[in-house]
């Protein structure tokens, strides 16, 4: 496995790995949502190249950035296990140097959910994935479905910019309580922890009435919020049951395909989670 740090490094080492080439973009600090992705890119794909970059400019002034978790050297011991072929670890000087002022923004399906929470969130997203693609080239992307919106955003991007590549959207990986497997659950102490699954219930509650026969949005969200309500450690900041292509919240009766999704806190760390109903397709670990 070759590390690399610039993107004349990148380059080179491109030329040389068998077509075709699954990217996995990351923040590091790896987890089995991760290597998930990477043992999809490597059994689909020629060459595994793993980006690691934890992006300032997706970071909000008031968010994490300087607490997030991060350990390289897990990280390259990891994906070294896994198969990779390559690994790009810039720094931040590296893809955002003095002088920098191009920025991609997706509009529409950007706005909403996340959007409306972290203003200028998917202007960093957009930028730093399209950077990513230009720079590795690559013939597939692997992304996780607990970013759901992100993959969306991500897709739409592909397609207005005419990117020649295909994005692979994974089911979200749970740890054996129901818990989506986040870098930012490191945060969380073992009462936060605990309380942390009624993200999970709250979905599977939705997720249950909708399976009984309910097709009222409001009612979906009203069962989301109060099994939240009920966890006194966790505090709402939405719940979501909006169109799965469009992310527009659905008004009325479901028809199709739908996301309901959510962010809350739990104690100071912030969560987010999602699941797909309708049209009975949505894939295991949903």
């Amino acid at each position: 496995m070759e590390t690399v740090k610039t993107i004349s490094e990148l380059r080179a080492a491109r030329l040389r790995l068998p077509q075709p080439v699954g990217l996995v973009p990351t923040m590091g600090y790896l987890h089995e949502g991760h290597l998930t992705l990477v043992r999809a890119a490597r059994s689909e794909c020629a060459s595994v190249v793993v980006s690691i970059f934890v992006n300032p400019t997706q970071f909000g002034p008031a968010e994490d950035l300087n607490s997030y978790p991060r350990d390289l050297r897990r990280d390259l011991q990891l994906l070294e296990k896994e198969g990779v072929d390559l690994v790009w670890a810039p720094e931040a000087e590296e893809m955002y140097p003095p002088g920098f002022q191009t920025w991609v923004t997706v509009e529409e399906i950007a706005r909403p959910l996340e959007g409306s929470m972290r203003p200028g969130h998917f202007r960093g997203v957009a930028t730093v994935v399209a950077k990513l693609f230009n720079a590795v080239q690559p013939q597939r992307a692997y992304f996780g479905q607990k970013d759901a919106q992100q993959a969306a955003v991500i897709r739409q991007m592909t397609r207005d910019l005419n990117f020649n590549l295909e994005i692979i959207v994974c089911p979200i990986v749970r740890e054996p309580d129901g818990l989506a497997m986040s870098s930012r659950n490191t945060y969380l102490n073992p009462q936060e922890r605990q309380a942390a699954t009624v993200l999970y219930r709250s979905l599977s509650a939705a997720r249950q009435a909708y399976q009984s026969g309910e097709r009222e949005a409001d009612r979906l969200r009203q069962v989301m919020t109060e099994v939240i309500q009920n966890e006194p450690l966790a505090r709402l900041q939405y719940v979501s049951c909006a169109d799965a292509d469009t992310l527009q919240e659905i008004t009325g009766r479901i028809s199709g395909r739908a996301l309901l999704s959510m962010a809350v806190f739990v104690g100071k760390t912030r969560l987010i989670d999602n699941f797909l109903i309708g049209e009975e397709n949505h894939a295991p670990g949903y």
